[in-house]
């Protein structure tokens, strides 16, 4: 490990996972060098880059919105969206975007985005909302892409997002790209009104300095109204047969322009500069259809950024609102790389820019949230980032608005160390009934050096409300000795979600020497919530401890999650580490780490499997068949924004145009396009039969309500896939899908068959169905049994537990479950199927707190619809009420949450009548 001395020359300023300061500077950049005396070799060669310290960590504060009850919050949500005028709905959807950011599930927020813009009436939202849909799929990451492309959805085409007004079909009709554009433009033009009562009395001439444009008096006055007034009414005008017009700001080419559209309605022949001559001349005389033609055909020339650049000055200073926003679209599609044009953030960040975008309305929130958004996810501490959010709060005009924005300045600033600042932004935030702010009121006085202060303001929270992890988890910061450690206790048992308490714990140890406790308490939260902080901590860990293997395993999972993530506060690049610490791991070849990923994956080793796939990527980084197997192992470790990156590289890297098809298959599947997933697959097998396509249309198809002729469908693709050439990896997961299929259509024996051949191949996960079928066989021993092996071979085995569960005696079965919560505390069913045993026990009370404990971190649908049910059963019809509201806000369409909702309110109405006739 000497080679570490070299290290000094990546230092860097980068503040990353473990601490929020700026760790170039200061005292606490260090770890004194009495705690590491007694250290290994490893540990002093890393004394320059600063061990792991208690004193370093730190918990962000969330730059999101974060109700202290979500049920009550998404109940409101809900009643609001249902009384709302269809105008107003938007910005709603917004709103619950908003409320559901901090919960981190990216298909619920492109649910709420998709309807966001699917309201969305005026072009300018359209514009916003397209492109925030756009760049949340990242599809500016694909090669051969084009940001003005169509995808073939008309919620994110470029042309469809150009035409105002709300239709409520858009999720479903098919975009207007194969029409040309100016006809959707046209169909906006306004009816013309020429005064067709007037009687024609010849030509009118107009004067331009020495020239003269010959004109029909009548088609002049069909312009606009103003024309017809001083061509056919009072005006002198209307008794002259030469106008002067040199001092009216239009060229002689100009006016022959305005001629020849008032005879044909036409601008397309015209050179641009025309065009935007007669735009302002519509705007002099108030020539609305004229306006609006012209509006729409430069809308239609605008396809790139310097184009844009341009003419979005003449969509301001002429009011042209297809115009700004065909200007907007093109620069808002080139997000994230728009961010570092001078130009285009000149646009957006000049003194002008507020009073300019003032003009769009309730747009302009929702264009600098936006931008904000995508600000802060490049670069915090940016003085991009804080200018934006500065116009953002210019145009918050609603509380929520108005409390986000203040909010994120807050984080902001916090980040950039202007505490003073920071603590206002907050403290006006909390005022507006932002109570999860008051964290970071406390937090900057904290950094203030007002630790007691601190300490009172959480204290107060604790007491003023039911106490949350994350209220334990702030108060934790500004308490001492074992307070603080309690506070972390009970954050983690009201929250087991949140890292910092893991973490903390584990660098505890650490100083106390305790390295191998440290390893098992991040262990804890790495085995449910995969993050690339806990995994660099971890490999720290491994290294303290010369336990190169695993640390290098878990660097290359963190790299494959981010591959630029910088280690030791920033200091060196990951993969510079792997490189130094791969001098003291033994040299694998190809066939190596292909039995080594066999053995992680029958192992159901995913953080394992994902090290060896990226270990086997380096020597041939541009394997797609790789990079699409890293995409499936990162989903299963629900880190869906990397499997998304991964899937996309896989696509970029494809050699043949059917593997491609099959990738693009699979981002349209995860994106929840299943029709043109299915069409892809089937293009790809059309060129050539392969396994993955085959399996892509299975999967696919499967995916429905499942028929006697598409469960036939499915076996036979499944079949097919079988059939065609492909490694045991993959082989193993067909014969799994194919065993569930037999049983659905039960076929129990030759489910059995497939689970069993899975198996010979050491596909471990095959156990699971093999339970199922000997269970419908009333085998419930032997189900136990095949669970009991899985739970024996399987690294991750929260699940097996959860499924052994329902295998065994109601004893047993609850300790699976509460082993299950204590491995994966997000795994809800544990929580639901303990409430139900209470609720049958008759214990009303605990059975509803059951399901409270899941509800406060995670407010999944199923979980409060139960609470909901409870609640009726219990007679308190108003509780019941609010959660089936929160339910349904999170899943509309969801039944039995319908229906109990809908009875409910029925025996609520019931009461109220009864109540009436009681007091009369």
């Amino acid at each position: 490990m000497r080679a570490l001395k070299l290290l000094d020359k990546f230092k860097s300023t980068q503040v990353h996972a473990l601490s929020s300061t700026d760790t170039s500077t200061g005292s606490r950049s260090k770890l004194s060098k009495s705690k590491l005396t007694s250290y290994d070799s490893v540990a002093r060669f890393l004394l320059p880059y600063g061990l792991p310290s208690t004193e370093l960590l730190e918990p962000p504060i969330e730059p999101h919105l974060k109700p202290i009850y979500y049920a009550e919050s998404l109940a409101d949500l809900y009643c609001r969206l249902a009384n709302c005028p269809q105008s107003g709905k938007s910005l709603l959807f917004i709103e619950q975007y908003s409320v559901l950011r901090g919960l981190g599930d990216p298909k619920l927020l492109r649910k709420c985005l998709c309807a966001a813009r699917q309201y969305a009436s005026d072009v300018h939202s359209k514009v916003v909302l397209s492109a925030w849909l756009r760049f949340e799929k990242r599809e500016d990451e694909l090669i051969g892409v084009s940001s003005m492309d169509c995808c073939g959805y008309i919620l994110e085409c470029p042309k469809a997002a150009l035409v105002s007004g709300f239709d409520s079909n858009s999720v479903d009709n098919g975009c207007q790209c194969s029409q040309d554009h100016s006809e959707v433009v046209n169909a906006m033009t306004l009816t013309r009104n020429e005064p067709l009562s007037l009687k024609d009395n010849g030509e009118v001439t107009f004067c331009i300095n020495d020239e003269v444009v010959h004109c029909k008096r009548l088609k002049i006055a069909a312009l606009s109204s103003p024309l017809n007034a001083m061509l056919y009414g009072s005006f002198a005008e209307s008794r002259w047969d030469s106008i002067d017009f040199s001092k009216d700001g239009i060229s002689v080419e100009g006016m022959r322009a305005v001629e020849i559209y008032s005879r044909t309605r036409r601008v397309d022949f015209f050179h641009p500069k025309i065009v935007l001559e007669l735009l302002s001349f519509a705007n002099r005389f108030c020539c609305e259809e004229m306006k609006s033609t012209c509006d729409g055909h430069l809308a239609s020339l605008v396809c790139s950024i310097e184009e844009a650049l341009v003419l979005i000055d003449y969509g301001f200073e002429e009011r042209a609102n297809l115009l700004l926003a065909s200007c907007l679209q093109v620069l808002l599609r080139e997000l994230p790389m728009s961010l570092y044009n001078q130009k285009i953030m000149e646009v957006f960040c000049s003194y002008e820019a507020g009073e300019r975008f003032a003009t769009l309305g309730s747009s302009s929130f929702l264009l600098y949230y936006f931008l904000s958004q995508v600000a802060m996810e490049e670069n915090i501490l940016s003085n991009i980032t804080l200018v934006l959010l500065e116009r953002m709060q210019v145009f918050a005009t609603e509380k929520w608005q108005k409390t986000l924005v203040l909010h994120r300045l807050g984080c902001v600033l916090l980040d950039r160390q202007d505490y003073k600042h920071a603590q206002l932004c907050f403290e006006a935030a909390a005022r507006e009934g932002h109570s999860y702010s008051l964290a970071g009121v406390a937090r900057t006085k904290f950094k203030q050096g007002e630790q007691y202060s601190a300490f009172r303001l959480i204290n107060s929270l604790i007491f003023e409300h039911k106490p949350l992890g994350w209220m334990y988890q702030e108060r934790s910061l500004y308490g001492v000795g074992r307070e603080k450690i309690t506070d972390l206790n009970t954050a983690t048992e009201l929250d087991p979600t949140l890292s910092f308490p893991y973490k903390y714990r584990a660098v505890k140890k650490l100083e106390e020497r305790e390295i191998r406790s440290a390893i098992s308490e991040i262990d804890r939260i790495i085995g449910f919530k995969l993050s690339p902080d806990c995994l660099e901590l971890r490999a720290w860990f491994f290294i303290a401890v010369e336990d190169y293997q695993n640390s290098v395993r878990d660097i290359r999972a963190m790299l494959t999650m981010e591959p630029k993530y910088k280690m030791f506060h920033g200091k060196i690049s990951a993969t510079q580490l792997i490189e130094l610490l791969s001098q003291h791991l033994q040299q694998e070849n190809l066939a190596d780490c292909w039995m080594r990923l066999y053995e992680r994956w029958s192992s159901v080793d995913d953080i394992g499997s994902v090290a060896v796939i990226h270990q086997m990527l380096e020597n041939d980084p541009g394997n797609s068949l790789l990079q699409f197997r890293q995409s499936l192992l990162l989903l299963r470790l629900n880190c869906q924004k990397a499997a998304m990156r991964c899937l996309r590289l896989a696509r970029n890297n494809s050699f043949t145009e059917h593997e491609r098809l099959v990738y693009e298959g699979w981002i349209l599947y995860d994106t929840g396009h299943r029709e043109e997933a299915l069409a892809r697959a089937e293009k790809s097998i059309s060129i050539q039969r392969s396994f993955e396509a085959f399996f892509l249309k299975a999967y696919t198809l499967a995916d429905t309500n499942l028929g006697p002729q598409t469960s036939s469908d499915v076996i036979q693709l499944l079949e097919e896939a079988l059939r065609c050439p492909s490694d045991g990896l993959r082989k193993g997961q067909a014969l799994n899908n194919l065993g569930s299929i037999y049983v659905d259509c039960g076929k129990l024996d030759k489910a059995a068959d497939c689970y069993m051949n899975a198996l010979k191949i050491k596909h471990t996960r095959a156990h699971q169905g093999l339970a199922r079928v000997c269970h419908l066989k009333n085998q419930r021993k032997a189900a136990f049994d095949e669970m009991t092996k899985l739970i024996e071979k399987a690294y991750n085995n929260a699940s097996a537990y959860e499924k052994r569960s329902e295998y065994c005696d109601r004893d047993m079965a609850k300790n699976d479950l509460d082993t299950a919560t204590q491995l994966d505390p997000l795994r809800t069913y544990p929580y639901r199927y303990r409430a139900a045993v209470l609720m049958d026990d008759q214990r009303e009370n605990e059975a509803v707190e059951e399901l409270t404990k899941a509800i406060a971190f995670k407010p999944e649908m199923l979980t409060l619809h139960l609470r909901a049910a409870f609640y009726e059963s219990m007679g308190d019809l108003k509780s019941s009420l609010q959660d089936c509201e929160a339910a349904l806000c999170l899943d509309p369409n969801h039944a039995d949450t319908l229906d109990l909702y809908n009875r409910t309110k029925g025996r609520e109405k019931r009461k109220c009548k009864n109540a009436v006739k009681d007091y009369a």
